[in-house]
């Protein structure tokens, strides 16, 4: 996560390929690039802009001056190696937002699955990576911790005894470290691609010392419990799963916009990707937020929404959410969806409250309470999002959607439903942020929702019945 970054020039990336040099490309927000040329006249060059966004060539103080003064959080660029680069990038043609053909139907699969994630084997992991003492991806270390969770991952697959599942490397132009991609065959649709993922490198203001435990140790944790128990229930997908640990995020996204760039160029069809950086300091009060930055996609956002009310409302593995917003580019997720895929971020905290300790030698295990109870809750929306998604031939059921036993229509600025079974007790409508706009109780199992007071957009109905059962459905409000 790149919230407070340390000096432009501490952090030049260097390999065979080239060395960055004291002014450098990269993409931001338009907003942001007039607000620096009005300021640094002569430290800052627009060299294009489209829609909302613009290349840039700019010298640390300015850089310096985006990071304190003009973004909330992080620096709020995507660094890249050549102007051509840069107005590339800021010239794709983006996918809009669509409604995902997602749909709840594998609660025996999920349900089997999350009862299996370990707070202990998420807490043991994190503390691995913070024994390197530093993840700086200029470093040997960084290298050695890469290929030592590349054994890791290809111990876990033949402990399986699995041949549709492989571990490779990726080598980069802009960075010595490499990335991970762990990949899980998909049985009956291949080409099509979820993708969940996390960052392997760490930071701080000394290259030495950089525990990173919670930026992003405790990603990379979460998402490999998340492969232990899908490699241990046998988990055979109909899409292609991949978990990918990107490197050098903490210097403008570099492996991930490497990554998500080729594969945009092969036309690999990436269903949908969603980030997991940051996910055990529990610094507010609600427990997963969801970020809410124009970029991301509001369908997949909706999605998991969708995916916590209808397994994390209640019981053992309930936890909340609320929504937050990030910044421009602030983690590989933005890699994604600067490519045109739909990509979300689901974070530990509000980003007002987000861990005071990262980017520092204090990010330790040890100052986020010594457990990973809190990152638990995570890998548990990771198995809901990666099943109910890619689906699978071993893990389904018979069982029938509940979403079956619902009918929805909007007409005339109404929601009109139905429920074929059960009796309803409430319906409440939320939006992409997870904010309930309104709330209707004592209906009747038909009849109508009026939604004149909610503006056009994507949204949520959430049907609870008095059996105790939650029924979700998407609209889109037009």
């Amino acid at each position: 996560m790149k919230i407070k970054l340390l000096s432009i020039f501490s952090l030049v990336i260097f390999n065979q390929a080239f060395a960055q040099s004291e002014k450098f490309y990269a993409t931001t927000d338009t907003e942001n690039a007039k607000e620096l040329k009005a300021k640094f006249p002569n430290e800052i060059e627009i060299v294009g802009a489209a829609g909302n966004q613009s290349a840039i060539f700019l010298s640390e103080k300015a850089a310096e001056f985006l990071h304190h003064n003009v973004i909330t959080h992080g620096p709020g660029y995507v660094y890249k190696s050549s102007k051509e680069e840069a107005l590339s990038a800021i010239n794709k043609v983006k996918k809009s937002n669509k409604i995902l053909a997602f749909t709840i139907d594998q609660n025996a699969a999920v349900n089997s699955a999350i009862a299996k994630v370990s707070a202990d084997n998420i807490k043991a992991h994190i503390q691995v990576l913070e024994n390197y003492g530093t993840r700086h991806h200029t470093t040997a270390k960084a290298q050695t911790a890469v290929q030592d969770l590349k054994t890791k991952w290809q111990g876990l697959i033949t402990a399986a005894g699995r041949t549709d599942v492989s571990v490779r490397v990726v080598n980069h132009v802009g960075t010595p470290m490499p990335s991970l991609v762990f990949t899980i065959n998909g049985t009956t649709a291949p080409a099509d691609f979820i993708i969940v993922g996390a960052h392997m490198d760490s930071i701080t203001n000394n290259t030495a010392n950089a525990p990173g435990a919670d930026d992003d140790a405790s990603g990379i944790a979460t998402i490999t419990e998340m492969i232990r128990i899908l490699l241990d229930v046998n988990y055979k997908p109909a899409k292609t799963v991949e978990f990918m640990a990107f490197a050098a995020e903490e210097i403008g996204l570099v492996g991930s916009s490497e990554i998500a760039q080729n594969y945009a160029l092969n036309g690999k069809n990436v269903v949908s990707f969603v980030q997991f950086d940051m996910t055990n300091y529990k610094g507010s009060s609600k427990d997963i937020y969801l970020t809410t930055d124009p970029y991301n996609s509001n369908d997949l956002n909706l999605f998991l929404i969708e995916l916590m009310e209808h397994y994390n409302k209640t019981g053992t593995h309930a936890f909340t959410y609320g929504n937050t917003i990030c910044n421009y580019g602030c983690s590989d997720h933005f890699s994604w969806a600067d490519n045109g895929y739909d990509a979300a971020f689901p974070f530990e905290a509000s980003f007002s409250q987000y861990n005071p300790n990262i980017h520092t030698t204090t990010d330790k295990l040890s100052n986020m309470g010594s457990s990973a109870t809190h990152a638990a809750k995570f890998a548990k929306l990771g198995l809901e999002f990666i099943i109910e998604t890619a689906k699978g031939s071993v893990l389904a059921t018979s069982e029938t959607a509940n979403n079956n036993s619902v009918e929805i229509y909007v007409k005339d600025k109404s929601l009109n439903y139905r429920l074929a079974k059960e009796t309803v007790e409430s319906i409440s409508i939320v939006d992409t942020s997870g904010k309930q706009l309104l709330e209707s109780k004592n209906l009747l199992s038909f009849g109508k929702i009026d939604l004149n007071k909610i503006n056009k957009g994507f949204y949520l109905a959430v049907f609870k019945t008095k059996s105790g059962k939650v029924i979700t459905k998407k609209f889109i409000l037009e």
